[in-house]
């Protein structure tokens, strides 16, 4: 039904199947209770995280649906919800750890990934170089490349939203030598041919990179010392883009104000507050930010 009405409807299709496989095809509606639903909601987990309310939110919703059809009596989830963890802070690489994360790329052992580990570099370099959601990246095809403008489409992504990322020639020319080497790899050439391909001819697995990450931060030695429930992810090198945009812009004496919704439509959010969430303070946004501070008091000018 909520596909039907053009949503995507991925992460909470997702919950919802893995809530019938653990309740079992045989189980009837009816007899759903508080005690068949809490065991898949904290699965035996000693810390409530905010996967808990995302499955909450998808059964929520699946309940709804099925009250409101007359399918079930009553909505057989837990009165009192559990207190919401700690907001998530992204994890900000170092410029260091950015280079120490490129390098373990070419040295992990791929094993059954059948990926090169030079494309996975590839992807990872452009992920934060472009500011990239990973599937956005994942899912380039050639035809999507345009290195006359310096541009990349990206198509259909998050709210079925395409939009147009340029670049400068420093990233054109790592393009360049990326698509050299899928020559020289042998690899299909066709406009509709996926960017980064497998060594089975495949486009590359999102799921496949994601598992793989964590080997290659492992080996780059890069973890939280924070208490963080999650160890630097894949997705962080985006956030850690936007941060190291703003230092920029700020170094460079730039009006960050007036910047910042720009950014917003590189990154392809709908609004500011969507950008805001991937400016997470570091030592070195807020020195920057204080001295543009120290400007306007000591001067009076706003920059």
């Amino acid at each position: 039904y909520r596909k039907s009405l053009g949503e995507k409807f991925r992460t909470n299709e997702t919950y919802l199947r893995a809530f019938c496989k653990t309740i079992g095809p045989s189980t009837d509606m009816y007899d759903i209770n508080e005690d068949v639903v809490n065991p898949y909601l904290y699965n035996n987990a000693e810390i409530i995280t905010s996967g808990w309310f995302i499955k909450h939110t998808a059964l929520l919703g699946f309940f709804q649906y099925a009250l409101s059809r007359d399918y079930i009596k009553n909505i057989p989830l837990p009165k009192m919800l559990p207190k919401h963890p700690q907001p998530f802070v992204p994890y900000i690489y170092s410029k260091e750890e950015l280079k120490q994360l490129f390098n373990a790329a070419l040295h992990y052992q791929k094993n059954r990934s059948h990926i090169e580990p030079h494309m996975v570099r590839v992807i990872l370099i452009l992920t934060y170089a472009l500011g990239l959601r990973p599937h956005e990246i994942i899912s380039l095809k050639l035809e999507n490349l345009d290195l006359n403008e310096c541009v990349i489409t990206i198509q259909d992504s998050k709210f079925y939203k395409s939009r147009l990322v340029p670049f400068g020639n420093e990233v054109k020319h790592f393009i360049e030598n990326y698509l050299q080497w899928r020559i020289d790899k042998n690899q299909s050439q066709a406009h509709e041919a996926s960017l980064f391909i497998d060594n089975k001819d495949n486009p590359c697995n999102f799921g496949t990179i994601q598992k793989t990450f964590p080997r290659i931060r492992e080996k780059a030695g890069i973890k939280r010392t924070d208490n963080s429930t999650f160890q630097p992810r894949w997705h962080d090198l985006r956030h850690t883009f936007a941060v190291n945009r703003l230092i920029s812009w700020y170094q460079e004496h730039k009006d960050v104000q007036q910047l910042l919704p720009i950014l917003s439509t590189y990154m392809g959010h709908t609004h500011l507050a969507h950008t805001c969430v991937y400016l997470t303070m570091t030592d070195k946004l807020l020195q920057e930010a204080n001295i543009k501070f120290e400007q306007y008091i000591f001067t009076g000018e706003q920059q």
